[in-house]
């Protein structure tokens, strides 16, 4: 058995084939921002508040750029911090050197962080307000930043047939830079100490990837078994990160 093995859920819906990874969708993975995050810069770093936010957010198509732009426009001076810096430089989001559209980098991290100390405290200043607003923060954050920790991949083979993956996201999936991460939340037990299983504290999240029927049809599948019978996450088998211990 290697270090990262997972259980698998696979079945037909709609012409297409959906697989669930059942051992991070069962796990008490929860997100710790605010709460020791360490971060993801070289060196662990929970005091600067950050969480993964130290890089910019890149949009998965322009209509996700848009809708984040135009609820930027909401934001009030007391509900973001830098909203006056993001004027003066054009703008909250730019392209970057490789023509790619992302929101801004400032002092360090995305321009839409709160900073410890500010008036509503550290945090993307796009959730906190979509909390006040009694919103949904995935209506509100750019897609890649609501849908950490999942990932969905699509799959088409030869024959046109197409397979939804969802599974937790990776080191890997950041690219080249995911191994310079002194931390990554899904390989260290620190954050598997949520109080309800992932596919429940992010229902909302796995519903708006694949919809509400294959959804359904997880949920009857994982509530139909004993917790006990699950594989326990590869992370709860290794030690906390050093910076915890």
């Amino acid at each position: 058995m290697t270090d990262d093995t997972h259980e698998w859920l696979s079945f037909e819906h709609d012409g297409d084939t959906y697989q669930f990874d059942v051992t991070f969708l069962t796990s008490s993975y929860t997100c710790i921002y605010g709460a020791g995050c360490p971060g993801i810069l070289a060196r662990p770093a929970p005091e600067y508040q950050r969480g993964c936010c130290s890089f910019g957010a890149h949009f998965v198509d322009k209509e996700d750029r848009r809708r984040v732009e135009a609820l930027a426009e909401e934001l009030s001076d007391d509900e973001w911090q830098f909203r006056r810096r993001a004027a003066k430089l054009g703008g909250a989001i730019h392209r970057n050197e490789d023509r790619e559209w992302v929101t801004r980098t400032v002092d360090g991290a995305c321009i839409f962080l709160n900073r410890p100390g500010w008036s509503t405290g550290a945090g993307c200043a796009l959730h906190q307000a979509a909390l006040r607003r009694q919103e949904r923060p995935l209506d509100w954050k750019p897609a890649v930043c609501w849908q950490l920790p999942l990932r969905l991949e699509q799959r088409d083979d030869e024959l046109g047939h197409t397979t939804w993956v969802l599974r937790e996201w990776k080191r890997r999936d950041w690219g080249e830079g995911g191994a310079d991460f002194g931390w990554w939340c899904t390989d260290d037990p620190l954050a598997f100490v949520g109080e309800e299983p992932v596919y429940r504290s992010c229902r909302d999240e796995i519903v708006e990837l694949v919809g509400e029927e294959p959804y359904d049809t997880l949920l009857a599948y994982l509530e139909s078994r004993p917790p006990t019978v699950f594989l326990p996450h590869p992370a709860l088998k290794r030690r906390p990160s050093p910076s915890e211990d």
